[in-house]
């Protein structure tokens, strides 16, 4: 019973991570009806940025948690650069031009990595030197504790900015019309960019709680990351974000005692089986709701 308990917890782990990948891909989505397949690399970007100012932060005897810090910064600037540059000049191309251009930048990102810093893993340091907590006999790591609080913290505070605040009811109001919100004054380019910048650092929050559990890192990193938040983000229902978390939630756990019980050689053949059956019986996700386009 204590393995069980112990799987669902890893499995909440990971899928925290895979929730605040997925949130960015469902917000993009949401708004620019754009699937940004860049978004996993920004994740490993954020994470080679969070390397580089771990002597920085070693020298100045600052935690390495503070990372994250410069990590959302440039992967925030990082998204906006990428939405400006590659996605604003196809805003009225098809949505297939997107699509290429997003794989295209995806392996841009790949590549640049490659080429400055190298291919080779590269390890990254302890995040918390915090002992496992023993809770009713159950020795829990403390970077579990914390990826799944910040998750929640994390959703809770960008339900209320989407509800509370004005750019938010802006990002809210182009979502769902977007011709009508620049009729009544809303900037939707500032807007789509916004989105870009709080889903990119989001990403770069889910690299360093994915450094703390998996401490190695690779320029490709991104990739299978990126694709299970996708699959996370339609699983939930993309474009609506507790469906984006609770597909993330549901992925983790699957992959997690799929590991455990069966095989880990079968982990992503599940996660990917998740995909084919919901696009089948569920198109729109979970949470997704039945829209019908007018001709």
């Amino acid at each position: 019973m204590k393995e069980l308990i112990l799987q669902i917890i890893n499995g909440l782990q990971l899928g925290s991570i895979f929730a605040l990948v997925a949130l960015g891909y469902t917000m993009v989505y949401g708004i620019a009806k754009l699937i940004n397949f860049a978004h996993g690399d920004i994740l490993m970007v954020g994470a080679y940025v969070a390397l580089a100012s771990v002597p920085m932060l070693s020298s100045a005897g600052l935690p390495i948690w503070l990372a994250v810090v410069p990590a959302v910064v440039f992967c925030a600037v990082l998204g906006m650069v990428i939405e400006k540059v590659a996605y604003t000049p196809l805003r009225n191309s098809p949505r297939i031009s997107n699509l290429i251009t997003a794989i295209g930048v995806s392996l841009l990102l790949q590549n640049v990595v490659m080429t400055f810093i190298g291919a080779n893993p590269q390890s990254f340091p302890k995040v918390f030197n915090v002992k496992p907590l023993n809770i009713f006999g159950i020795k829990i790591n403390f970077s579990i504790i914390v990826t799944i609080l910040v998750t929640g913290i994390l959703t809770i505070l960008l339900q209320l900015f989407l509800r509370k605040t004005k750019f938010g009811k802006a990002m809210r109001a182009t979502s769902e019309d977007y011709g009508a919100s620049k009729l009544v004054g809303i900037n939707v380019n500032h807007t789509i960019s916004m989105t870009f910048a709080i889903g990119s650092g989001l990403a770069a929050v889910g690299s360093i709680l994915y450094l703390s559990a998996y401490p190695q890192l690779l320029p490709s990193m991104g990739s299978m990351m990126g694709i299970k938040a996708f699959v996370a983000a339609v699983l939930g229902g993309i474009g609506n974000i507790p469906g984006a978390v609770l597909g993330g939630l549901i992925l983790g756990l699957v992959e997690a005692l799929t590991k455990a019980y069966i095989s880990s050689q079968l982990a992503d053949a599940f996660v990917f089986g998740i995909l084919i059956v919901v696009l089948l019986v569920k198109p729109t996700g979970i949470l997704g709701e039945n829209v019908k386009e007018k001709v």
